[in-house]
């Protein structure tokens, strides 16, 4: 949707409290918007939104032809756009525009929408433009954008890519110019980008709320301020607002003649090699980057500090290998680089080995400016630290502390494990064990849910889908999806002699219109259920059982899926991560799980079927998909083995697709993981039959084993 007309001013930029990091990302981009756009990443209440929306009453008016939707330039019109062709015609000058994209938007809200009916009845190409044209020459803000359906993100990146969109529908087709600055907001929590639009991004920028009370109760104040009197607010800080309106415009104009040496140049290149980023975009980005920081500084020569303030925005993203790898960036690695590869001058007579000092910019400062105007660079250290909540009443939380892990109330070992000499101190209080490190993971097999379900895009379980293979017809239900050609010319011939068809053309009603029924796959809930209990560590199994959860985290990461995460032992079972799109949160508690005490399982079954019972309600259309990992040993109070039975049968009433990941070892096995599955209705599988490329293992799926059992 495009940012609505409202009488009440926007929050002033420059009234924003910290954020160094994040403002001088976006101006940069406003400066030079070859830089590619900024993703803001942080925790929920820190103005992440509000800062991104100030930016757009600073950017500079433009030009367009009258009339036209597409925004063209008068100067150099889309020659291909399809309101052309332009010629000399009247311009009007307006503000850019802001054009936000929302999570659930569809796709032809997105890239626009044809008249199928009048093209196949009068060959006109009737187009309804779509937010990728309104964005054209302006900004388009995704917030949430890691939340974006899978078909969306594929739209942008390839706008973004080729800087057009192409709207194509039953060999009518329509392309309007697209080029955009790209800003996307997110909270990691909830989960994380693919990594090829990560990399559409060229800066990207930690922010966190600040802990220092001063600058808190200075956020108070000003939004308290600006809820009061929006206007009045507004205009206490017009001037400031100005100010940096003028520094902008003025760093345009001297971005053009900023010099680039050869030495910032090897800088940047031993960068980029220095850190394994993939592909050479980082290196062009890091490139415009530092031009654009020397522009703003007032000075026509990219110096070091412009190389290195450029890899703290434009690298933390693109060295990430895979999804549980935190971001960031080794600084004093950083520092060694630039030294080593600095030390050369570029040969163009200047032997002094002293670089200049930064001259004041336009608007009184250079980089390390740090006045109201919100243009300085940050801190050297380049992190969140220091930086301040902004003008959003933050409704933050501190940062969730180490969870203690509690003591297992029995003191007994599990059943068949030797008691610890004497003299030696226990693993833990209660017999719980430390926690250990995870094995390396390894890529696993596909596991199903059977059927045909209609949930979120994705890629483990078949669904109707709005992409895919085409399957079918039917008639639409509300607006036309993807139009079925055959099936709606087979709807409206029998009718052309009674609709008086006298032409060539056919005579196509809106009651003829037959949209595709695709079959494609979708993303599931993967509940875990981990047993943590005393078993599982008597044979130093542990590790081997987290390296197969985490490789299954990885595998429910890489098919767009849910998480949630319960583990039993002791006497009850908890819920250690909700269900989430974070995997980076599944992996960061599985890592923290301590072993020890009995094996309560079927505390840990009545678990999940409680919380697939509130998910139920939240989202109906996504079907879960449960994965027990146990050696299927249930101990601990009353008939523990008939209870455990009983919370499987429950699970098994409902319609839950269950795999058991059987972790029993050693040359004696009891087969109560193969029982577990059987009360199930699900499936068995072994831990080195998980693996994907395991010789003997068959390959399975959750469907076929509940026809076999």
């Amino acid at each position: 949707m495009t940012t609505p007309h409202d009488t009440t001013p926007q929050y002033p930029f420059t009234a924003v409290v910290g954020m160094d990091d994040l403002r001088l990302a976006l101006l940069l981009n406003a400066v030079s918007p070859a830089v590619g756009g900024v993703l803001v990443r942080g925790e929920k209440g820190t103005a992440k939104s509000t800062a991104v929306r100030a930016l757009s009453a600073l950017m500079p008016a433009v030009d367009v032809v009258a009339g036209c939707r597409f925004a063209c330039a008068p100067a150099a019109p889309d020659p291909g756009c399809p309101d052309g062709p332009h010629g000399t015609g009247a311009a009007e000058e307006r503000p850019t525009r802001m054009v936000e994209l929302p999570v659930g938007a569809s796709e032809d809200r997105l890239v626009g929408a044809l008249d199928i009916e009048r093209a196949l009845s009068e060959g006109v190409k009737a187009f309804e433009p779509g937010l990728l044209a309104d964005a054209h020459r302006g900004i388009l803000y995704v917030d949430e954008v890691n939340l974006l359906h899978d078909h969306l993100v594929d739209l942008l990146l390839d706008a973004a890519a080729m800087g057009a969109s192409y709207v194509e529908r039953e060999g009518v087709s329509v392309r309007h110019a697209a080029r955009f600055l790209l800003v996307g907001t997110m909270n990691p929590e909830e989960g994380e980008l693919r990594p090829q639009l990560l990399d559409r991004f060229g800066l990207t920028v930690e922010v966190a709320a600040s802990r220092e009370p001063g600058l808190r109760v200075e956020v108070v104040r000003r939004r308290l301020a600006y809820d009061a009197d929006p206007a009045g607010f507004a205009a206490r800080w017009a001037d400031e607002e100005e100010a940096l309106r003028r520094r902008i415009a003025v760093a345009r104009e001297l971005l053009p003649d900023v010099t680039l040496g050869d030495a910032p140049l090897r800088q940047i290149a031993a960068t980029c090699a220095a850190f394994e980023v993939d592909g050479m975009r980082a290196d062009i980005v890091m490139a415009r980057t530092a031009t654009a920081l020397a522009a703003w500084a007032g000075r026509t020569r990219v110096e070091e500090e412009d190389v290195r303030q450029a890899a703290l925005l434009a690298l933390p993203h693109r060295r990430r290998r895979n999804p549980f790898d935190a971001p960031g960036l080794d600084e004093d690695k950083l520092d060694r680089t630039l030294e080593e590869f600095g030390a050369d001058q570029d040969t163009d007579g200047d032997d002094d080995p002293e670089p200049e000092g930064p001259d004041d910019g336009p608007g009184g400062g250079g980089p390390d400016d740090g006045g109201p105007d919100g243009g300085g660079c940050p801190p050297r250290d380049g992190g969140p630290e220091g930086s301040a909540a902004g003008p959003e009443l933050p409704h933050q939380q501190e940062r969730e502390p180490p969870r203690e892990q509690p003591a297992a109330p029995e003191q007994d070992a599990e059943a068949g494990r030797a008691p610890e000499p004497a003299g030696q101190s226990a693993p833990g209080a209660g017999g719980e064990s430390a926690a250990v490190g995870a094995a390396e993971p390894f890529r696993t097999r596909r596991l199903d849910v059977p059927g045909l379900g209609e949930g979120a895009d994705g890629r483990r379980s078949r669904a109707r889908t709005a992409h895919g293979r085409t399957t079918g017809a039917r008639r639409p239900h509300g607006a036309l999806g993807k139009l079925h050609l055959a099936a709606t010319v087979q709807a409206a011939a029998p009718h052309q002699r009674v609709r008086g068809r006298s032409g060539p053309g056919l005579v196509v009603r809106r009651d003829d219109l037959r949209e595709a029924v695709r079959e494609g796959r979708e993303g599931n809930l993967v509940l875990f259920v981990v047993d943590a209990s005393g078993s599982m560590a008597a044979r130093k199994r542990m590790s081997a059982v987290k390296g197969a959860v985490l490789s299954l985290l990885l595998d429910a990461y890489q098919r767009r899926d849910k998480i949630g995460m319960i583990t039993f032992r002791g006497t009850g079972a908890e819920l250690a991560l909700p269900p989430t799109s974070s995997v980076e949160a599944g992996a960061a508690r599985l890592e923290q799980l301590p072993t020890g005490g009995r094996t309560p399982l079927s505390e840990g079954l009545l678990r999940a079927h409680e919380v697939l019972r509130v998910e139920r309600m939240r989202d109906a259309s996504r079907r879960p998909l449960v994965v027990v990992v146990t050696d299927g040993r249930a101990t601990g109070g009353p008939e523990p083995v008939v209870r455990a039975a009983r919370a499987a049968r429950l699970l098994a009433g409902a319609g839950t697709a269950s795999v058991v990941v059987d972790c029993e070892a050693g040359p004696v096995r009891l087969g109560l993981a193969g029982e577990l599955a059987r009360e199930l209705q699900g499936s068995a599988i072994t831990l080195d039959e998980l693996r994907a490329d395991s010789v003997s293992a068959l390959v399975r799926t959750v469907q076929g084993n509940r026809k076999a059992a």
